[in-house]
């Protein structure tokens, strides 16, 4: 069979673009070195990091999807006006897509801002998506190496979950760099990273919402499951932790008290990513799940999927209270303003009655 010429043409032409224009360090898939494979020991012991004071130099990392170089500047003037100095990573501002960058480049800020001396804390600039592709070349005995609080949320919980697994760190889910940093988010913060309370009892406060984003999102708590009990507080986005059922960084929610936050998903959708945790067996044994704020997650107004759907309160109460565990919906934290900073790995204490979450020991040293 005779080769088109056209179609040689094209491939020739394409493979000349994507390396005179990229050149050898443009990469999505293969970054420099795989740490797939590492393992830490077997039973390490948790890491603490140590608290933010004044002074401290936090470097700003755009791990999944791309910032502004003006939302970089309100994230350092904002960092400043709490007394911190504000150390932007060097690809912070780098855009592919729907990435911060090459995936290179993104775990090579990862390493650079957990291995330099001068910095003492991490925020990640947003969310969006791309942490999961960067997992498997991420250099984790650097980071256990080099312990230090790393905050973010959304797409950033899969980094949270694997620095936690992987590294035996601490790590914190809440606000990024370009959240809404008001007086409610800003207590938690300064409470568990700055003052580094020994128990901090966690209060929610209902969200001050618009017409339009009540009829898309519970606001109010929703009580599933009576009970109190204690164990490891650990947790994240719902769609972003299932993207680790499987891997090597997936949760053992044995004894564990699982915090979920999700945003922009109809009712079924979040039926179906419960019910895959359902059907892996993780929750079988879990001692109890803390929902935050599900931000616009009911039946969309214009082009629904279905005709009739079951709304989102039917839907965790229809997957969730047969587990029998205590269980609570509507705590401050998710896509909404005031957030608290969840420490992933410190033992805590869920009241449902009470609607109260509580951390039993300090998550920083």
């Amino acid at each position: 069979m005779k080769n088109n010429p056209s179609r040689t043409s094209r491939r020739s032409f394409v493979k000349l673009i994507g390396t005179s224009i990229f050149g050898a360090s443009f990469s999505l898939t293969k970054p420099n070195k795989l740490f797939a494979e590492q393992s830490i020991d077997k039973t390490p012991t948790l890491i603490k990091p140590k608290k933010l004071s004044k002074g401290s130099r936090i470097g700003i990392i755009s791990p999944a999807s791309s910032i502004t170089k003006e939302e970089l500047d309100e994230i350092d003037s904002f960092l400043n006006s709490l007394g911190f100095i504000g150390v932007p990573s060097k690809y912070v501002l780098d855009k592919l897509g729907y990435l911060a960058g090459t995936d290179n480049n993104r775990v090579e800020d990862i390493h650079e801002m957990f291995s330099r001396k001068d910095i003492d804390a991490i925020l990640c600039a947003r969310g969006g998506y791309g942490t999961p592709r960067i997992l498997p070349f991420i250099d984790y005995k650097l980071i256990r190496r080099n312990p230090k609080i790393i905050l973010g949320y959304s797409d950033i919980t899969s980094l949270l979950i694997a620095i936690y697994q992987k590294a035996r760190l601490v790590t914190f889910h809440g606000p990024v760099g370009i959240s809404t940093f008001n007086e409610f988010t800003l207590k938690y913060f300064n409470e568990i990273l700055v003052e580094g309370k020994d128990m901090i009892e966690l209060k929610s406060e209902q969200e001050i919402t618009t017409e339009a984003d009540s009829n898309n999102s519970i606001n109010e708590i929703l009580k599933i499951t009576p009970g109190k009990v204690e164990g490891e507080l650990v947790g994240g986005n719902l769609s972003l932790l299932l993207t680790l059922l499987g891997t090597e960084y997936d949760l053992n929610l044995k004894g564990k008290i699982l915090f979920i936050e999700e945003v922009g998903e109809e009712p079924y959708r979040i039926d179906r990513m419960l019910t895959q945790l359902l059907n892996s067996g993780k929750l079988n044994d879990c001692a109890g799940i803390a929902m935050g704020v599900f931000s616009n997650c009911e039946v969309k107004k214009v082009n629904p999927s279905f005709k009739e759907s079951l709304n989102l309160r039917e839907v965790l109460i229809d997957r969730l209270s047969p587990l029998n565990i205590p269980t609570i919906y509507g705590l401050s934290f998710g896509h909404i303003k005031n957030k608290f900073t969840l420490p992933i790995g410190i033992r805590a204490m869920l009241d449902v009655e009470n609607a109260k979450l509580i951390l039993l020991e300090r998550a920083v040293s």
